[in-house]
């Protein structure tokens, strides 16, 4: 079917979320009043390349401890940055609280996309998704899941990226004046559970009679995508320094990646390993026979361990001594709580 011809998509889309919507703890129920904003922001950024279920439990952590713009604008930044510690992304949390702050000299979160982009954090999707969910305004509200509906839809032959702005312009043309909210959400609820990016279950599909992908027989190879390059790998070397039962932490630039957070001491991450290079001072250090690997966005990473047992009163380190029992709750990014249990597993063998 061409493009330009109109599809009857939301009322049968909206008929089936009606029944089928997924239950969120940010969510309003289909039809109802909209939600708070100040839920479907947190809940919105904290989503930004997380799935559902993780993000889960870190939405009710953070609404129970700060249940507002103002109760987070308030929060220490070390203890926010600890709260999100495992959540991935950490420019999220910087600038999370930078926009809570922001909100709460404001008043209120600003109720339009063009005021929303102006906010630190919140780019084009998230503005048209606060407009849409929490103001009922008419937005276009593009995902991965609504871009693989669409995509397939409109059987969009072009690779991704160079056809996000074709899907964003079907997108447009299929999205309702009213519900606007509801329809954005149904667009991802079908592509999380419906549409899914391997074995869609179209027969369940609300829209498979409109659907050009479905047409075609082969609805999984939408949306095509370019051939990715491989990730360049990286290596660096992380630091345990103990003494009396605690280990040496460092808080990493407040710019950069992972900035803001409580770490392991460690070197650059660079294109071959640097040993003992890097150390924090000098130290009898000793290299462990273990790795910590771990898959960023634009590279891997592979550390080696290095520790070192230092005197009680040396004072030859910057940074905070942390008891070793609870490492845990010091909210160390995902790559330095890997190593932090190899180190505690070799530890308890020697």
């Amino acid at each position: 079917m061409p493009d330009n011809v109109p599809r009857a998509i939301a009322a049968p889309l909206l008929e089936w979320y009606d029944a089928y919507a997924r239950d969120l703890p940010w969510r309003a129920r289909p039809g109802a009043n909209a939600p708070e904003p100040y839920r479907v922001w947190l809940s919105e950024v904290m989503l930004q390349q997380t799935q559902v279920a993780s993000v889960i439990p870190y939405f009710e952590k953070f609404t129970s401890r700060w249940p507002d713009f103002a109760a987070l604008a308030a929060a220490d930044d070390a203890d926010l940055m600890a709260a999100w510690a495992g959540l991935g992304y950490y420019a999220r949390a910087r600038n999370l609280l930078a926009c809570a702050r922001e909100v709460a000299a404001l008043g209120a979160l600003p109720d339009t996309e063009e005021a929303l982009r102006t906010l630190p954090g919140i780019g084009g999707y998230t503005a048209a998704a606060i407009a849409a969910i929490a103001f009922g305004a008419r937005a276009v509200v593009v995902d991965a899941n609504v871009e693989r509906v669409v995509s397939r839809l409109f059987a969009v032959e072009e690779p991704l990226p160079g056809a996000k702005p074709r899907i964003y312009a079907l997108t447009d043309s299929i999205t309702p004046d009213a519900r606007a909210g509801d329809f954005a959400q149904a667009m991802m609820d079908l592509g999380s559970g419906i549409c899914t990016a391997r074995s869609p279950r179209c027969l369940l599909c609300p829209l498979r009679e409109r659907c050009d992908g479905f047409a075609t027989g082969a609805p999984e190879t939408f949306p095509v995508k370019a051939r990715k390059a491989p990730k360049p790998q990286r290596h660096g070397t992380m630091f345990w320094a103990e003494r009396g039962g605690q280990v040496l932490l460092v808080t990493r630039p407040a710019k950069g990646l992972l900035g803001g957070m409580r770490a392991l001491p460690t070197g650059p991450w660079e294109a071959t390993p640097p040993g003992l290079a890097e150390a924090p001072f000098d130290a009898a250090w000793r290299m462990l026979d273990a790795h910590a690997t771990h898959g960023f966005t634009h590279f891997n990473l592979d550390c080696m361990l290095a520790a070192a047992t230092i005197g009680e009163h040396s004072d030859a380190a910057e940074g905070e001594w942390w008891p070793i029992a609870d490492i845990e709750a010091a909210g160390l990014p995902t790559v330095f709580a890997k190593a932090a249990r190899i180190f505690g597993r070799m530890r308890c063998a020697d």
